[in-house]
C-alpha cells in the first residue's frame, strides 16, 4: 500500500489534505488538478480521530482510505495525519511543517474567504503557509464542490432506511 515518494530532486511539491471519507469523483478531480500544479503530489489523509471529531463517525478507516488513494495515478505519496483523540487543533500544520511543500492546494469546499475566519480549521494552515512562503490555491477540482462525502453518506443512509421500511411493510 505505501507508496515510496522520494522528495529529493522534487522541484515543486504539492500537498492536499482532507478526510476523503468516502472518496468520490470530486476528490479525484482535486488530485488531478493539484498534481498539475507541481512535480509530485502528496495527499494528507486526516486520521480517524479527525473524522470522528468532524462527523461523529467514519465510513472507512484512515488505513483503508490511504490504500485506495495511494493507488491513484496522480498521487505520489500518502500520509495519515497525527491528530490526537478529540483534537482541539483540526489543522494540518504538523504535516505542513514536516513536508514543507511548495504548494498547498485546497478543494472545492475550501475558499480563502472562509479560511480567514479564526474559527475555521484552515485558519492556522493559512497563517503557517504565509509564514513559510507556501503558495496556496483554493477551489481546486473543477469549479467547486460537486458533492460532499457527508452528503453522500446521508443520502445512502436515507435510501437504506427507506428500502428497509418497504421490505418490512412499514412506511
Amino acid at each position: 500500500m505505501k507508496k515510496k515518494f522520494p522528495l529529493k530532486g522534487t522541484k515543486k511539491l504539492v500537498m492536499v489534505s482532507g478526510g476523503f471519507d468516502p472518496i468520490h469523483p470530486g476528490h479525484i478531480r482535486l488530485f488531478k488538478e493539484a498534481k498539475a500544479l507541481g512535480d509530485k503530489l502528496v495527499v494528507v489523509i486526516n486520521n480517524d480521530n479527525w473524522i470522528r471529531a468532524k462527523k461523529g463517525h467514519g465510513f472507512m478507516s484512515a488505513k483503508d482510505r490511504a490504500e485506495v488513494i495511494s493507488s491513484f495515478r496522480h498521487v505520489d505519496g500518502v500520509i495519515i495525519s497525527k491528530h490526537k483523540r478529540n483534537p482541539k487543533d483540526m489543522s494540518v500544520c504538523r504535516e505542513l511543517l514536516k513536508l514543507k511543500p511548495n504548494v498547498f492546494a485546497n478543494g472545492g469546499d475550501r475558499n480563502e474567504k472562509d479560511a480567514q475566519n479564526p474559527k475555521s480549521y484552515l485558519y492556522k494552515d493559512i497563517k503557517l503557509c504565509k509564514k513559510l512562503g507556501i503558495e496556496m490555491f483554493f477551489n481546486i477540482g473543477r469549479g467547486g464542490k460537486i458533492r460532499s462525502s457527508s452528503a453522500l453518506l446521508k443520502e445512502y443512509v436515507k435510501k437504506n432506511k427507506s428500502q428497509r421500511l418497504k421490505r418490512s411493510g412499514k412506511k
